[in-house]
């Protein structure tokens, strides 16, 4: 039985990275740990109400009842299945059913603004050991034609007659990443839902020769005939669903054909809610990578669902660039490491989640979020 539920709003020192970590007690003892989003205290407080005095092990009855707070459902749902695994003395890709692998393929996006930035973020990154990396836009450049000598600034609106330096501007970006980081290299473009179809579909077009892994998220959905199109169209698989929550949206893209990687995000579905999606797309013969850009409690709960799922493709997983921030990671899992050897991660072993979480660091860098 739940007697308890804590939770510690993080903050990473130099990156401001947000996260949320919770801890379940159960009246034996137990303690189970889950990750999600920024969380309100009201949220917290509200779900602390819901999920005390429920049984420890039903994390499919307590998911129903966090329906209203998805962020805060998402780390529950971790929380109960690692106390799930540690009751059943298990590591939790076993309580999922598997492993289907022993080992997952990861890729982390790099950080900069220039891309003499990012491809110093490549090199770092190629030494932590990852091949696989999540490449930001550049800026579009946009004029005012309002009057004479108006001028000029960055932006990701997207103008027509923009349109071709914009192109010719990502193809020296990957040009520059593909040379830096050698053949064993794979490249995701991150459009971050911030292009209209129609440029995305341009941009698509051009980039055939990169033969990227996917286009991520390369415009919002608010018109799956366009997202249809623009898959239909070009070769470049696309990959959506980093925002997606409710099932409804993401059953219409897979019967529209419309996508070829499924991206759920970790901090608003967790780990049950993902495999019910990518049991669905595995239907559909589609991918799932799913999204994470948060702490590390999430990343060893997300290589655990990677070794549960049979269509999996490759997680996101951060790699900060500041000391402070990793040493900040480091210290929250003090019996486990956030690495990566020949591009992929080593699954944790212990029962539950594997990992050993420490609440002083918890305490510790919960000041820095306040």
């Amino acid at each position: 039985m739940i007697q308890d539920l804590r939770a510690w709003p993080l903050r990473e020192p130099v990156s401001g990275r947000r996260y949320t970590v919770i801890r379940l007690t159960t009246d034996s003892g137990t303690r189970g740990y889950g990750e999600c989003g920024t969380a309100s205290a009201a949220d917290r407080a509200e779900a602390r109400r819901l999920v005390v005095g429920q049984s420890a092990t039903a994390f499919e009855p307590v998911r129903q009842r966090l329906t209203r707070l998805p962020q805060l459902q998402a780390a529950v749902n971790i929380a109960l299945l690692d106390i799930s695994g540690q009751l059943a003395r298990a590591p939790l890709y076993q309580v999922l059913g598997g492993p289907t692998r022993h080992k997952a393929r990861v890729m982390t996006a790099l950080a900069g603004d220039s891309d003499d930035a990012l491809v110093a973020s490549l090199r770092r990154a190629r030494q932590a050991g990852y091949l696989a990396f999540l490449v930001p836009l550049p800026p579009r450049r946009t004029e005012d034609r309002g009057q004479a000598g108006a001028s000029t600034r960055d932006t990701l609106a997207s103008p027509r007659f923009s349109s071709q330096a914009f192109v010719l501007a990502v193809k020296r970006r990957l040009e520059a990443l593909r040379a830096a980081g050698g053949d064993e290299t794979d490249l995701v473009l991150d459009g971050a839902g911030r292009l209209t179809p129609g440029d995305a579909a341009s941009l698509s077009q051009a980039l055939e020769r990169f033969h990227l892994l996917w286009f991520d998220e390369p415009c919002p959905l608010s018109n799956l005939a366009a997202v249809r199109k623009l898959a239909a169209e070009n070769v470049t698989p696309l990959g959506f669903g980093r925002e997606i929550h409710e099932a409804g949206l993401f059953q219409d893209l897979l019967r529209e054909d419309a996508i070829d990687v499924l991206r759920p995000s970790l901090a608003l579905n967790g780990v049950t809610q993902i495999r019910k999606m990518a049991a669905i797309a595995e239907t559909y013969y589609v991918a799932v990578a799913p999204f994470h850009d948060g702490g590390p409690i999430g990343t060893a709960a997300a290589l655990h669902l990677a070794a549960s799922l049979p269509n999996f493709f490759i997680q996101q997983v951060p790699l900060p660039e500041a000391e402070e921030d990793r040493r900040m990671r480091a210290e929250l899992c003090s019996n486990w490491a956030e690495t990566a050897r020949d591009g992929c991660a080593e699954l944790p072993a212990g029962p539950g989640l594997g990992i050993s979480v420490s609440e002083a660091a918890l305490e510790k860098y919960q000041e820095r979020a306040r």
